[in-house]
């Protein structure tokens, strides 16, 4: 005589599976932040596009923001940044201690993307940071079309 009847008996396999299916994949060593190839991430993740003036990609392992500083002509520009690695990532560029614009991105891959207003040629100071980190980041500066 069977301990359950044959409907439960087999719900009760199907859960033992999907409960090994479910530990084995939490198990699998999964590809870390320090550990990234951050310019093969950078591909998929932002590809390049014609007329960028400027761009970076890295690493943001603490919670110290990562600061560029790039000459950038007078005009309009798209400002793209994007992040991997979990939380959020931000980015804030500044030109004459002026901030310009401040974007930030969810840190799953998804890209955000401003305009951005550049009134007078010369340095534009760009930090990103994270309090999530550690985590992936990659942005471009692209002449508006």
């Amino acid at each position: 005589m069977a301990l359950f009847p044959p409907f439960l008996s087999r719900a009760l396999t199907a859960l033992a599976a999907a409960a090994v299916v479910l530990g084995t994949s939490g198990c699998a060593q999964q590809l870390s932040v320090e550990n990234a190839d951050v310019p093969g991430w950078k591909a998929t993740a932002l590809p390049s596009t014609g007329g960028i003036v400027a761009e970076d990609s890295g690493r943001i392992l603490n919670a110290r923001p990562v600061d560029h500083t790039e000459n950038v002509a007078a005009g309009t520009y798209s400002l793209t940044l994007v992040c991997d690695g979990g939380g959020k990532a931000f980015l804030a560029v500044r030109s004459a201690d002026q901030e310009l614009v401040e974007l930030g991105a969810a840190c799953y891959g998804t890209r955000e993307t401003t305009k951005l207003t550049v009134a007078k040629t010369g340095p534009l100071e760009l930090s990103v940071s994270s309090v999530d980190a550690p985590t992936l980041y990659a942005y471009q500066i692209v002449q508006a079309g």
